[in-house]
């Protein structure tokens, strides 16, 4: 009785400081998060290079200056380049004529695209604004992402000794399902579609290019990030490209567009880089993994494209869990 006793004081005390903590780390909980996704899918880097011979504080190192150097490698020459570059990417919208008229069942709907163009350009110069305003924020947690993520490197098996420790024997294999989930997704999330993404970036740089666009590269890169949004993806770029020549007149020029945009740019990548990546992953579909990201993105921001996915497929884990266990409960009856 005691010692049960003593069990729900430490969890409840366990709860309390977890609230506590909640609180207190609000500002860099997507930041801690982050750093646990990204150690989670880095893992198996960092064993490699422990079997070759590195110990694991190095090999820790060595996997976490090379995740830091390959973000870093990425992410600020593309904006470096949409930086320098948004002058031809807004030259392109701006070739649109500042009204459409839509003629629908002998009534005519005008259409004004000027204060579209002009509020998206305010926004994305309040964004730039907001970002360089932030930049000491972003360097501060930059700098705790890097050390959570070698701590996670270094010391790998210390959650699972954790997790093994809290949870009784009987469901430690509940642990080791979420386990493989929690790893096919981000997988998935992070490798898979990141190389499906630079495959399409590479791509429609070309098909744009051949096809004569100003600002190929900003295009190319946009159709690249919305690789991430699942169902939609890149085919947006295309068909927004298309509307836009068909508005100016250019109606050979939509046609091509559509016809080489959508299979080299929206179907290719996915149909070459995809099949060969998908062994690794566990398989979630389409659909729930459209709803994870959607709902995680508007509930909690950008962090929600990793939460949101991976929320969903725990959820599916532990449904197949539940109706395995159910019908080996009717089966044991009858």
């Amino acid at each position: 009785m005691v010692t049960r006793r003593r069990t729900y004081v430490l969890a409840g005390l366990l709860v309390l400081t977890g609230c506590l903590t909640t609180v207190l780390l609000a500002r860099v909980l997507s930041t801690i998060f982050f750093a646990i996704t990204v150690a989670y899918v880095l893992f198996p880097v960092s064993k490699w290079l422990g079997r070759h011979g590195l110990n694991k504080r190095l090999s820790a190192a060595v996997t976490t200056g090379i995740a830091f150097v390959s973000g870093t490698l990425i992410v600020v020459p593309l904006g470096a380049v949409l930086y320098l570059r948004r002058r031809d990417l807004f030259s392109f919208f701006q070739q649109l004529p500042p009204m459409v008229t839509i003629d629908v069942g002998g009534f005519s709907y005008p259409v004004e695209i000027a204060p579209t163009l002009l509020s998206a350009r305010r926004i994305l110069t309040d964004f730039a604004v907001d970002l360089a305003a932030e930049s000491p924020v972003l360097a501060l947690k930059a700098v705790l992402f890097t050390i959570l993520v070698y701590a996670m490197l270094w010391r790998p098996q210390a959650p699972k000794k954790a997790a093994y420790r809290t949870v009784p024997a009987s469901y430690h294999e509940v642990v080791n399902r979420l386990h493989q989930r929690l790893r096919g997704t981000l997988y998935a999330i992070y490798v898979l579609q990141a190389a499906t993404a630079f495959g399409t970036f590479v791509v429609a740089w070309v098909v744009f290019w051949l096809l004569g666009y100003q600002g190929a590269f900003a295009l190319a890169v946009v159709a690249g990030i919305l690789q991430f949004v699942p169902v939609i993806g890149p085919s947006v770029v295309v068909l927004t490209i298309a509307v836009a020549d068909l508005i100016n007149g250019n109606i050979t020029g939509a046609i091509l567009v559509t016809v080489f945009g959508l299979v080299f740019v929206g179907f290719l990548p996915d149909a070459v880089i995809r099949p060969k990546l998908a062994r690794y992953t566990t398989g979630l579909p389409a659909s729930l993994y459209f709803v994870g990201f959607t709902g995680g993105v508007l509930t909690l921001g950008v962090i929600g494209f990793i939460a949101g996915p991976v929320v969903i497929a725990l959820l599916v884990e532990l449904s197949s869990l539940l109706t395995n266990e159910r019908q080996g409960d009717q089966q044991q009856l009858s």
